[in-house]
C-alpha cells in the first residue's frame, strides 16, 4: 500500500502578532493603572483617615501620633482649589473661617466707603480675590507721566486707604504695573525701575498714616501683567494701575471667600487715556 504523504505544515510568519498584542495589553493596563493610583479620591482618603486613627485609638499614644502625623503629612501634599496648598481642605463651618470672612468683608466694606468717589468715577475697582482683597488703583489718578511721586490729590485719598490699614493686621502687597512702552530716563532705566519705585511711594505713605512697616511689601511688575490689550492707547491706560493687596491672615489655609457682592469697573471709562 502507498504510504500516506504527511501533511507539510507551514512557518507562519504572522505568529508575532499574538506577542505584539499581548504587550500592547500590558501595557494599556500598566498606564491604567498609573493614571488610577495618581488620581487622589478625597472622599475615599477621608475614610481611610477615619478608619485608620479609630483602629489606632487603643494603640500607645506613641503610635497613634505617628499614625496622625503620616496622614497629615499626606494632607498637606493634596493641592486644593485655585493652586493652593493647604494643610487641610477648607471648612466654611469653621468658627475661624468664619471670622476671617467677617473681618475680610468689613475691610472690603470700609475701603468701599472711602474709595466710593473714585470707583464711581472708574478709576478705583474693589473686588475678592482668592488671596483676600484686591484694590485697582489707575496710575493716572496717582502719577504724572512717567513720574513716580504721588500727585498731591491722590496722597488725601491713599492716607484715608492706609488709615483703614493701619487699623487691621493684615499683610499688605503693594504692585506696580505699567505698559509695554520703553522708558529709558536717568530716573527710570526701564519699566522695571518705574513699577518699583510706584509701588514703593504708595507703601511708605502707608507706614508714615500707621502703617506697621513690617506688614508690607512692594512688588515691581512692569508690564508682565496685563489686564487688557495693549494695542490701544485706552488699553495701556488701564494697564498702568497700582494694586493694593490685603491678603487673608488665616494661618493654616488661604480662605477662597464667597462673593464679596462688590461692583467692579470693567472699563474704567471715567480714566484718563494719558501719560504712562
Amino acid at each position: 500500500m502507498r504510504r500516506k504523504k504527511k501533511h507539510e505544515e507551514h512557518e507562519n510568519h504572522e505568529r508575532w502578532l499574538v506577542s505584539y498584542a499581548d504587550f500592547i495589553t500590558l501595557l494599556f493596563a500598566f498606564f491604567v493603572v498609573m493614571y488610577a493610583i495618581s488620581q487622589v479620591n478625597e472622599g475615599k482618603y477621608r475614610v481611610l483617615s477615619d478608619s485608620l486613627i479609630n483602629a489606632f485609638q487603643n494603640a500607645p499614644t506613641s503610635v497613634m501620633q505617628a499614625q496622625t502625623a503620616s496622614i497629615s503629612g499626606t494632607a498637606g501634599a493634596m493641592v486644593q482649589k485655585g493652586a493652593i496648598l493647604s494643610s487641610r481642605p477648607p471648612r466654611t463651618d469653621d468658627p475661624q473661617h468664619k471670622l476671617v470672612e467677617m473681618k475680610m468683608r468689613n475691610i472690603a466694606s470700609n475701603l468701599q466707603k472711602v474709595l466710593e468717589p473714585l470707583i464711581k468715577e472708574g478709576g478705583v475697582k474693589v473686588a475678592q480675590t482668592p488671596r483676600g482683597i484686591a484694590v485697582e488703583i489707575n496710575a493716572s489718578l496717582l502719577f504724572a507721566s512717567a513720574q513716580a511721586d504721588l500727585q498731591v490729590q491722590s496722597i488725601n485719598v491713599l492716607q484715608q486707604v492706609g488709615q483703614q490699614l493701619a487699623q487691621v493686621d493684615n499683610l499688605v502687597m503693594v504692585e506696580g504695573h505699567t505698559d509695554p512702552l520703553p522708558i529709558n530716563s536717568f530716573q527710570f532705566p526701564s519699566n522695571w525701575e518705574l513699577s518699583a519705585a510706584r509701588a514703593s511711594s504708595v507703601v511708605r505713605l502707608f507706614i508714615d498714616t500707621g502703617v506697621r512697616a513690617e506688614r508690607m511689601i512692594a512688588v515691581a511688575r512692569a508690564d508682565t501683567k496685563p489686564i487688557a490689550e495693549n494695542l490701544t492707547e485706552d488699553g495701556r491706560a488701564r494697564n498702568r494701575r497700582v494694586t493694593i493687596d490685603i491678603l487673608a491672615d488665616n494661618k493654616e489655609e488661604i480662605v477662597e471667600l464667597p462673593d464679596l457682592k462688590l461692583t467692579p469697573v470693567a472699563n474704567a471709562p471715567g480714566v484718563a487715556a494719558t501719560g504712562r
